[in-house]
């Protein structure tokens, strides 16, 4: 029986590594060529929409605990327990407490109030406009991390964008080569036994495309393995599960200095519907992992972080009012964070809009006073040096005035 590209795919775990891309892909990789060091963004998205009210607590705003009895943080004092000073209005999580030095230090700013401005309160919709970078748009064909490398010029490396995640994500989809692979390890054959399984299938196929790729891939199977030894071993300290092992995979590309210049994972879990906890619960786990993994992160990279700006991002935010069951339901704004060496840390940034009943979107959620473009785009333009937003963020009118994150 003639062997299918999706049943190969399937068997071989392979992905995007083994199908659609030219020989010289698979040499080019296995040989791990070194690029020379340039500036790299990483995107950490949030899936399931984190309660940024939570994460980074308004303690001076009255409204906040009024409309939260039993899941608001305590102002800040001595205790485990309570939020964590960061301007005397603004304070962290106390499961964020390992960001606080980093903040001090002036490498991470936080942005609040800030997202998408389409009221949709639908995962899926919200997430896809987000990665689209066109709200309220859903068939803009290519997502705006993929948008910035047109008319860019870059190393003749397929490390150019990588994503850290069991498929290739909206954002990263479009005309230009992108990778998607779910772990670095992914780029080397484990043993002889795997190599001679492929070697079966492939016998069988009659598809051109396939039969080519197993040459190519027999060629290159010697010197893929060089690739593992031309990246480092993966540092300590990481959080367990996906998200740890996507950031210190990217940590290990950067280091191994391939050309990486945009890179992309994700954390689930922050649709907290029911039981949604304080300071410590469902969501205070979710952010003690997001905190060690960006922490680890740092702490991994070195100096490296003066080349490297990392940006969170997730669908929406939650209800400003807690509900029936201890949780909170799909909002509207939410917050976001930047790390980073070059980063202008040390700062809440954005206009506060206030909680009073008259001021909350629709009613119910934190209005919105940034829009998520305006954070990425100065990220893309004084990080990366994309000159013309206006192709990465088409329809999106920039304000005057840029935020001022970066250095």
């Amino acid at each position: 029986m003639a062997l299918s590209r999706r049943l190969f795919l399937k068997n071989t775990g392979l992905g995007l590594l083994a199908l659609g891309l030219p020989p010289s892909f698979l040499v080019r990789a296995a040989e791990g060529e070194k690029q020379s060091r340039g500036h790299i963004l990483v995107v950490v998205f949030q899936r399931g929409g984190m309660d940024g009210l939570n994460a980074v607590i308004p303690f001076k705003e009255p409204s906040y605990y009024k409309m939260r009895p039993s899941i608001a943080i305590p102002e800040p004092a001595s205790g485990e327990e309570r939020a964590i000073d960061l301007n005397g209005f603004y304070g962290l999580h106390p499961a964020l407490a390992q960001l606080k030095p980093l903040f001090e230090k002036g490498h991470l700013a936080v942005i609040h109030a800030a997202g998408s401005p389409d009221n949709t309160r639908s995962h899926f919709d919200a997430q896809d406009y987000m990665e689209l970078g066109t709200p309220g748009v859903k068939n803009t064909p290519d997502g705006w991390l993929n948008r910035y490398f047109k008319g860019n010029k870059g190393g003749d490396t397929p490390f150019r964008a990588v994503a850290l995640s069991a498929r290739l994500p909206r954002i990263l989809a479009g005309g230009v080569p992108t990778l998607a692979m779910s772990s670095v390890d992914e780029f080397r054959l484990r043993d002889e036994s795997s190599a001679t399984a492929l070697q079966r299938l492939y016998a069988s196929t009659l598809d051109p495309l396939l039969r080519r790729g197993w040459e190519s891939m027999s060629e290159a199977i010697t010197v893929l393995r060089k690739v593992e030894s031309s990246i480092p071993p993966a540092a300590e300290g990481y959080p367990t599960g996906r998200f740890g092992a996507g950031l210190k995979d990217i940590a290990r590309l950067i280091k191994a200095n391939v050309g990486l210049e945009i890179a992309f994972t994700e954390i689930e879990g922050w649709d907290t519907h029911v039981n949604q906890g304080g300071a410590s619960g469902i969501m205070a786990n979710r952010l003690r992992d997001l905190a060690q993994g960006l922490v680890s992160f740092y702490q991994d990279l070195g100096d490296r972080m003066e080349d490297v700006v990392l940006l969170t991002l997730s669908e929406f935010g939650r209800t400003a009012r807690e509900n029936g069951n201890r949780g909170t339901d799909h909002g509207h704004a939410n917050v976001m964070f930047v790390l980073g060496g070059k980063v202008k840390g040390g700062k809440v940034y954005g206009q506060w809009p206030g909680l009073q009943p008259e001021l909350l979107y629709e009613g119910r959620d934190l209005s919105l006073t940034t829009d998520f473009r305006a954070v990425c785009g100065e990220v893309l333009s004084r990080h990366m040096g994309q000159k013309d937003l206006s192709k990465v963020f088409p329809r999106y009118q920039f304000p005057s005035r840029p935020l001022g994150l970066i250095t």
